[in-house]
């Protein structure tokens, strides 16, 4: 159900003209894959996949629309050279993965192993190291993020 939805609203994404439907339709999409990340036992990906994707980027995009459109409900409209490039791209990579899964292992996959005793995923130590020694670098990433959203205000911002 979650690929579905995932795929579905990939479509919506492609197929909309309107920028707003298109940032929603893009949400359904990231919150489709993280759930599938969660059914995969991969819950740090999915909760990187909600907050870095659903929480920061997709806000962006539509703050980013929103401060540099006159009108944040600006439609978009392809030509046909566009639109056929995007459907033989497409079709390529729809062949491309038809053509892999016979070569993709056993159905449920392969179960991860513990490795020194340790969880197969060892969380703890995750959160510990990016608290401790990938902190500066974790800080200095949100900084430059920061910079960079003030920098896009102040040029979106009308001159007088």
């Amino acid at each position: 159900m979650l690929a579905v939805i995932a795929g579905g609203s990939a479509i919506a994404v492609v197929v909309s003209r309107n920028i707003v439907r298109m940032a929603v339709a893009l949400m359904f999409t990231l919150v489709g894959v993280a759930g599938i990340f969660f059914l995969l036992n991969a819950e740090f990906l999915a909760a990187v996949q909600l907050v870095v994707y659903v929480g920061g980027t997709l806000i962006l995009i539509v703050f980013g629309v929103m401060l540099t459109s006159s009108s944040p409900f600006a439609q978009f409209s392809a030509t046909r050279a566009e639109i056929a490039a995007a459907i033989t791209l497409a079709v390529v990579l729809l062949a491309t993965v038809i053509l892999a899964i016979p070569y993709g292992g056993p159905p449920g996959g392969i179960a991860p192993r513990a490795i020194d005793g340790q969880a197969p995923y060892p969380m703890t130590s995750l959160g510990v190291s990016l608290i401790g020694e990938y902190l500066l670098p974790f800080e200095l990433v949100s900084v430059l993020l920061l910079a960079v959203m003030i920098g896009a205000a102040y040029l979106a911002k009308a001159r007088k």
